[in-house]
């Protein structure tokens, strides 16, 4: 009985860690901290130069700094990296 409770721990551990699945997610996981891009997310909506910050894989919340938003003060944009369509990054070869 304790080893077949064991085994469903370790499938749950399994698949919350694979649940960030997806080109945008990979992507994130290897994307180096204070890369400029450019993000282009599901519901249209596109966050132009903004600063790459951190990958949180336990909740797939990616960060990004807006530094240049004529419209507001400098902030933070916090975004689920299942939700992102596409990232722009200018001058890198893949």
């Amino acid at each position: 009985m304790g080893s077949s409770r064991n085994h469903r721990n370790d499938c749950h551990k399994c698949h919350e860690k694979n649940r960030c699945r997806g080109c945008a997610c990979d992507q994130l996981r290897r994307l180096q901290v204070q890369t400029e891009v450019d993000l282009y997310l599901k519901s249209g909506t596109v966050f132009d130069d903004v600063l790459f910050i951190f990958f949180d894989e336990k909740d797939c919340c990616a960060y990004f700094f807006d530094p240049e938003n004529p419209h507001e003060a400098p902030s933070t944009i916090i975004v689920d990296c299942r939700d992102i369509q596409a990232i722009r990054i200018e001058g890198r070869d893949c």
